[in-house]
């Protein structure tokens, strides 16, 4: 009964993503709703993999406040937007410690290639000014990245 409860939030994390990355591609927003829907949906997946209180879901916590204070330096910066940060803080939390930093990894790698492909169309097409990059798609490629492991990884 758990597992199932788990596979289907996953199902939902899931669609949150991809409706992060569209949402930032047309709009360059992803929603504070979006995020903290994903954030919240957090709780019940800890209860359905049988986290504890203490001390597993205060190092989930622990792990996605870290997350969400190192991303602030580059949304201080202008290099992300607040709903880029606050989709990986919320993220963080449905991630072992160790799967987070692969994610920041992957996602590091995919939002290089989507800022080069960004910038490169930007040039090309003469327009004035920074491109923005949406970004939510690196972070949503990321963690779809992750999921699709526990799918793939199953059979090792």
């Amino acid at each position: 009964m758990k597992d199932d409860i788990s596979w289907f939030l996953i199902g939902l994390l899931t669609a949150g993503l991809i409706a992060a990355a569209v949402g930032d591609w047309r709009n360059r927003i992803i929603p504070n709703e979006l995020n903290g829907a994903i954030a919240l949906l957090a709780l019940p997946f800890w209860w359905a993999n049988g986290l504890l209180l203490w001390p597993d879901a205060a190092l989930q916590v622990a792990v996605a406040s870290l997350t969400l204070m190192v991303f602030c330096v580059p949304f201080r910066f202008g290099w992300m937007g607040g709903g880029d940060v606050k989709l990986l803080g919320a993220l963080a939390l449905w991630l072992p410690w160790g799967a987070t930093l692969y994610l920041v990894a992957i996602m590091s790698l995919a939002g290089g290639v989507l800022t080069l492909v960004m910038a490169l169309a930007h040039h090309l097409s003469k327009s004035v000014g920074k491109p923005e990059i949406p970004y939510g798609i690196a972070i949503a490629f990321a963690g779809l990245w992750l999921i699709g492991e526990r799918f793939l990884n199953q059979f090792v």
